[in-house]
């Protein structure tokens, strides 16, 4: 998921479920490779929307995993 992340930040939100995060993504996907291909420039925008797909995915999983403590501390079965 890491991988998707980098190379398809849009896509990654989107298979999690973020529809908003995906759309606002994707857009900036295609400004970041309409500035790369006119202007040679873009590579920092998409170095941002990987670093925030990233985030964003490390974030869903720490808070899966805190989720999963807190069910076995109150002694209901963790998944």
């Amino acid at each position: 998921m890491i991988l998707i992340a980098i190379l398809f930040p849009g896509l990654s939100f989107l298979l999690r479920g973020k529809i908003i995060s995906a759309v606002i993504a994707m857009i900036l996907q295609i400004i970041a490779v309409f500035f790369f291909l006119v202007f040679g420039i873009g590579a920092l925008l998409w170095v941002i929307l990987a670093i925030w797909a990233i985030a964003s995915y490390n974030e869903a999983k720490k808070e899966k995993r805190h989720k999963q403590v807190l069910k076995v501390l109150r002694g209901e079965k963790a998944k």
